[in-house]
């Protein structure tokens, strides 16, 4: 419950934040007594960030700002009790300037909270709208209307480095391998279990390849190398390995895998299937693969647009 701050908002406020503000949010976050969604995307815009239109307008009598829109696939928005985001600040600028990011509370007067439920019963998800919702001055994180620059620190963050990190895919390699080993001892379809070694060899190499790139990153860190763009490029790998990694639990189960937690005979109380659904998301949150494609092609390899 708490990664949305610690994984993602975090390391932001460690780069733009103010000393006060690092000592009002970063140990109440650690230690979870703040709980933080995210609050990018809105009916009009998803991927293309640069598409908002929530406003934030300035209110210089109370020293602070006004916003007006709504936030939808709000991850996590439906237990938290803050959210950051951006808001458009200056509504005449170009797309990718004139935003303020912002952080709020989430039981401030004119806030509505809406959740969201998921396919597999729960609900992680929220629309949140803001209905003249004040925010004072000390809530802007970094710049007024340098918002952009910002956002691209957070989501560096969350492609990247810190929001999947690689024991999640290594313990889950491992996991696999468990798996493989056990359905080949039970000798029931022996030629389809066969057929997949080669598939859980290769999802336990993927996930040890991605553990020492992200070594070799953070290495490059120390060292003042920023990701930059090259987060795109890790957000395609570990979000596709994820979807290859449980299909090929699945593939393995058979027919069992359709048996949920509660079922009689389900195999790892069903945990496959559940981090198949999940895993399907990921393609899409954090910027869609389609998009991180287009990111990697201009600004990693320098290819022209058209």
């Amino acid at each position: 419950m708490t990664q949305n701050g610690i994984f993602l908002l975090a390391p932001t406020i460690f780069e733009y934040g103010t000393d006060e503000q690092k000592a009002r949010f970063l140990p109440r976050m650690a230690s979870a007594d703040d709980l933080w969604c995210q609050g990018w995307s809105e009916p009009d815009a998803g991927s293309d960030l640069a598409g908002i239109k929530s406003r934030a307008t300035r209110d210089d009598e109370r020293g602070g700002w006004v916003i007006n829109g709504q936030k939808t696939w709000t991850t996590r928005g439906a237990f938290c009790n803050w959210v950051f985001g951006l808001f458009r600040t200056d509504p005449e600028a170009a797309r990718h300037s004139g935003m303020t990011y912002l952080m709020v509370p989430l039981d401030a007067s004119g806030v509505t909270v809406r959740g969201v439920e998921r396919l597999d019963g729960d609900e992680g998800f929220a629309e949140v709208f803001f209905d003249d919702v004040f925010v004072a001055d000390d809530l802007v994180l970094g710049g007024v209307n340098e918002g952009w620059g910002v956002a691209m620190a957070t989501t560096s963050s969350e492609r990247g480095l810190t929001l999947r990190s690689p024991g999640r895919f290594c313990a889950a390699a491992d996991r696999l391998v468990d798996l493989w080993k056990r359905q080949a001892a039970a000798g029931e379809h022996p030629e389809r279990i066969d057929s997949l070694r080669s598939d859980v060899a290769q999802s336990w190499m993927e996930a040890e390849a991605y553990r020492l790139a992200t070594l070799a990153d953070v290495t490059g860190l120390v060292n003042g190398v920023s990701q930059g763009a090259r987060s795109s490029l890790t957000k395609i790998f570990w979000s596709e390995l994820d979807v290859k990694l449980n299909e090929t639990a699945l593939r393995l189960l058979g027919p069992a895998a359709e048996l949920i937690e509660t079922s009689a005979g389900a195999v790892d109380g069903g945990a496959w299937m559940k981090g198949f659904e999940f895993a399907l998301s990921g393609p899409i949150y954090a910027g869609t693969n389609e998009i991180q494609r287009n990111v990697v092609a201009e600004r990693v390899l320098g290819l022209p647009r058209k």
